[in-house]
């Protein structure tokens, strides 16, 4: 009983010694990284815009804020012409120059599409709102000078808003 219990009080601290050791070792040879650290430098800017129509049905935007927060995004969206519907929207981020640094697409925010779950299964509808808001989000660059807001049409792309940030 005393020899089981004087060699607990003895394993436990080498164990634990031992753990510490070699974390500290591999973090010294540059071995030991977060996968999810940020770096500095890394930073994520966010746009919030609200979207309304106005009495003659045009549609309307407004850049309500913006922010620019330490983190970096996981996941880069992607912009592929083949999934754009009547009244997406297409948020292109330029530079001073006019060079398009990045582009998204988001699918209408005045038409949003719900899911109704009835006694058949669930089932996609679209609603009709008089106004949303919507937010996107890029990886932020010093060389980011406006934000442009186009409409994809029946007839083409139209331009509903551009602002410098």
């Amino acid at each position: 009983m005393i020899m089981k219990n004087l060699l607990n009080v003895l394993i436990v601290p080498v164990f634990l010694f031992c753990s510490f050791q070699k974390e500290s070792g591999l973090a010294q040879k540059g071995y030991l990284k977060a996968g999810n650290a940020v770096q500095k430098g890394d930073r994520i800017m966010y746009l919030f815009f609200k979207a309304d129509k106005d009495p003659s049905g045009r549609e309307k935007i407004v850049l309500q804020d913006s922010k620019i927060l330490e983190g970096r995004l996981k996941l880069l969206p992607s912009f592929d012409r083949d999934e754009m519907q009547k009244g997406d929207l297409i948020i292109t981020v330029q530079e001073a120059g006019g060079k398009e640094i990045s582009r998204q697409l988001v699918k209408n925010p005045l038409q949003p599409e719900l899911e109704v779950y009835e006694k058949e299964g669930v089932s996609r509808q679209k609603a009709s709102l008089p106004d949303a808001e919507f937010s996107v989000r890029f990886a932020y660059s010093e060389n980011i000078r406006s934000v442009k807001i186009e409409k994809v049409a029946e007839d083409g792309i139209q331009l509903l808003f551009t602002q410098k940030l």
